[in-house]
């Protein structure tokens, strides 16, 4: 089973309904993803904010479960937000390597090019939350492959 993963920037309150959307990036600014689950997520905000990866996790726990659609939407922190909109291109790199080189990633199969195509389409993101004021959810559906 698979997972589809949208991450999406939305108002705060917007919370129940990108839960209960079919799919939050034809309704939000977004972008959808395959196969990144909460472990991925938190291996993520454990790289960029230096936080261990218990703590981390323990910040990914559901903010809403959609009672229709089964989705779990998570709540990205300000923090992780903040890191992601300042990364740089040549911050870009580093973390994308290290991120790849994590197990998480590495046992995914995902290579530093996808790494690094999806940590900057993440930065681009979050860029335009910070500019709106929004936050950024994580929506994440299993499919059935």
């Amino acid at each position: 089973m698979s997972i589809l993963t949208n991450i999406v920037a939305a108002e705060e309150d917007e919370v129940e309904a990108v839960g209960d959307s079919l799919q939050p990036v034809d309704e939000w600014s977004g972008i959808s993803l395959r196969d990144i689950g909460i472990a991925k997520i938190a291996t993520l905000h454990s790289l960029l904010t230096g936080d261990l990866f218990a703590d981390a996790a323990a910040l990914c726990e559901p903010v809403y479960i959609s009672p229709a659609e089964g989705a779990l939407v998570l709540r990205l922190t300000d923090e992780l937000k903040d890191r992601l909109a300042k990364l740089d291109e040549e911050s870009l790199d580093a973390v994308a390597a290290e991120l790849a080189a994590t197990e998480e990633f590495e046992m995914a199969g995902r290579d530093e090019g996808e790494v690094l195509a999806m940590l900057a389409d993440l930065a681009d993101l979050a860029r335009l939350a910070e500019s709106q004021d929004q936050t950024l959810f994580v929506w994440m559906h299993p499919l059935r492959t």
